[in-house]
């Protein structure tokens, strides 16, 4: 259950980014309460999605039966409050603030709240235009920190590092061939955390070209058909979907380069415009008919 609640501006007195740690944790807890105050009796696991951009708020909760079934429950217009409220405190300069948040409660007094400031909500009703906009306007970040999605819907058009061919990096898969024609490489692995942002990075980058079908796995003892034929581009730099299959599958860290970059941009995905685009697919189309 869920719908667009009426605009209002949380914490109008107050400059956001105010609460501190003691007070996101005492916001929370007193949402936890609207949260039971709204529930019937009996009621074991509960779920509560929060949803805003601008002023546009999304509110749906349900309650989780023994066999994972959600059973739609409605929420007290509190608890819309309390998370817009809490949304407007927890404002970092230059990060901006949180997109989405998801509250599970079960009996007795187990819970978590998890918080979305970078992907894309899968909202029940797409906010108007005009709320992205909005929304950087009244928790602006910096560039580098507006995800491509948000970018994109706010209207941003934000500036590329290649204007031309010669100024886009390409990536390579591997490092060369030896003698029989196996692949070489000797990269520093990536550490779990690290390689977990670098892989979200490498395959959230917009696909520019795809081939239908696979390649085979050069590092499968069975030469398996599971490499992906694709090309993705951040506006900087091109690298072949095999690059992320591989740090995924095999361990195998991107170049040092392209590594490099990536944490310079501090993991964000810069938004992508046409243009952009175009120019990786130029470039890849002349290597490929070299």
């Amino acid at each position: 259950m869920s719908q667009p609640e009426p605009p209002r501006e949380p914490g109008e007195t107050e400059a956001p980014g105010t609460l501190d740690q003691h007070g996101q944790q005492e916001m929370i807890q007193r949402i936890g309460r609207g949260i039971v105050h709204s529930l019937p009796p009996g009621w074991q696991e509960v779920r509560v999605r929060y949803r805003a951009v601008g002023s546009y708020r999304e509110l749906a909760a349900e309650l989780i039966a023994p066999n994972g079934t959600g059973i739609p429950v409605a929420m007290t217009s509190e608890v819309s409050e309390l998370f817009a409220e809490l949304r407007h405190g927890m404002y970092q300069p230059q990060r901006g603030t949180w997109i989405s948040a998801t509250y599970r409660l079960s009996r007795p007094a187990s819970y978590s709240v998890d918080f979305n400031g970078d992907h894309r909500p899968d909202w029940e009703q797409e906010p108007p235009h005009t709320e992205f906009a909005a929304e950087l306007s009244q928790y602006p970040r910096a560039t580098h920190n507006i995800p491509g999605w948000l970018a994109e819907r706010a209207g941003l058009s934000a500036p590329r590092a290649a204007t031309s061919p010669d100024q886009l990096h390409r990536a390579d898969v591997f490092d060369g061939t030896d003698a029989v024609g196996r692949p070489v490489t000797n990269r520093q692995a990536l550490t779990p955390e690290e390689r977990d942002r670098v892989l979200e990075y490498l395959e959230r980058a917009p696909v520019v070209l795809a081939a239908r079908g696979y390649d085979s796995d050069r590092l499968d003892p069975y030469g398996k058909a599971a490499v992906p034929m694709t090309f993705h581009t951040d506006g900087s730099w091109i690298w072949p979907g095999a690059v992320g299959y591989y740090l995924r599958t095999h361990e195998l860290a991107p170049q040092p380069e392209l590594v490099e970059h990536i944490r310079e941009h501090e993991f964000q995905l810069p938004y992508v415009d046409d243009e952009a685009r175009e120019l990786a697919v130029s470039v890849i189309t002349a290597e490929q008919h070299r």
